[in-house]
């Protein structure tokens, strides 16, 4: 059975995609436009590794989210699971990407990279849809917060204190971090 809050759930949920293709792609370039202000740098890219790219969808999603949640809240059962499932379907859809093809022909292509993210944003979406309405424990609305948390408390981290592993090095100038440290 079909009825307006499916309706509205699923506009709103494609209307997410765009948002986060054209917002991702603005926090890309976000912290260079601020002259490098640090509490910038936590939300934007602040170098071209590929965990820097990991945030432009999860900070996209976080402010999408605000946004969304107060208009369709009355519609659906399972909002943080859904979201916090397609945040982490987004991030594995981009790892998976470009570590599968970098490895094969040893470079990285840009229409590549950024074909990955619209990619992951739209399966981002569809894994939220598909979850949002259904039913679920309180736990596993905990969960879905827990997620976000953990996901959020690791990006700010590790802007400043990245470990020393190639998803946080900066392929330009082979630093990592914030600190551009060597």
């Amino acid at each position: 059975m079909y009825y307006y809050g499916d309706k509205k759930t699923n506009k709103w949920e494609i209307v997410g995609v765009f948002w986060m293709i054209i917002v991702g792609s603005l926090l890309h370039f976000t912290y260079e436009w601020s002259n490098n202000l640090t509490f910038v740098g936590v939300i934007s890219s602040i170098n071209e590794s590929v965990w820097e790219h990991l945030k432009l969808g999860y900070w996209s999603l976080i402010f999408f989210s605000l946004i969304e949640y107060p208009a369709i809240k009355r519609y659906v059962n399972s909002f943080l699971l859904g979201k916090a499932l397609g945040i982490v379907v987004l991030e594995a859809t981009i790892i998976g990407v470009f570590y599968s093809y970098t490895d094969i022909i040893k470079r990285s292509i840009l229409w590549v990279d950024i074909s990955s993210y619209v990619l992951g944003a739209i399966f981002c979406q569809w894994i939220s849809s598909s979850m949002i309405k259904k039913k679920f424990s309180r736990t596993s609305e905990t969960i879905g917060l827990i997620i976000f948390i953990v996901l959020g408390f690791a990006f700010i981290v590790f802007t400043f204190y990245p470990p020393k592993l190639p998803i946080f090095m900066d392929p330009i100038t082979k630093t990592y971090g914030i600190y551009k440290l060597k």
